[in-house]
């Protein structure tokens, strides 16, 4: 498939979660500036360092600690517990519904984030999360 031909991913009723070592994060940013056109195509790498989990807590609190990502369930559950929606499980299929009102929060919360992990690359930027990229590029359509 040439360069400039568009790709198309169709995925049916998957559940898609990847877990990579930080260091493989730092390439994917790296590759999507190298192959970026601002013409045609700009690619993002769309991560959350230590886990997803930290962009769903950002919709709650602003968190700058490095946490182990164990850590973070029980933060999680807690701060769903007090808005009266039990408790978190993963791949829990309510999850977009229960957060969508906390949106700008999380989105407020993890520019801020960004802002203090200036200059360091995706593996050093822990805590540290692109979500609210994607989630402000998609905002219109959601």
């Amino acid at each position: 498939m040439g360069r400039n031909q568009k790709r198309k991913l169709h995925l049916k009723n998957k559940d898609w979660a990847f877990d990579f070592p930080a260091e493989h994060i730092d390439q994917t940013a790296r590759l999507c500036r190298q192959y970026s056109d601002p013409e045609e195509t700009i690619y993002h790498a769309v991560w959350s360092n230590q886990c997803i989990e930290l962009w769903y807590l950002l919709h709650f609190i602003f968190l700058q600690a490095d946490l182990d990502r164990a850590l973070y369930w029980p933060k999680l559950s807690e701060q769903l517990t007090a808005i009266g929606a039990g408790t978190y499980e993963k791949n829990r299929p309510d999850i977009y519904a229960v957060l969508r009102p906390y949106m700008d929060i999380a989105i407020a919360h993890a520019k801020k984030l960004d802002r203090e992990n200036q200059g360091r690359p995706p593996s050093a930027s822990a805590p540290g999360t692109k979500v609210y990229e994607l989630v402000e590029l998609l905002r219109p359509y959601l």
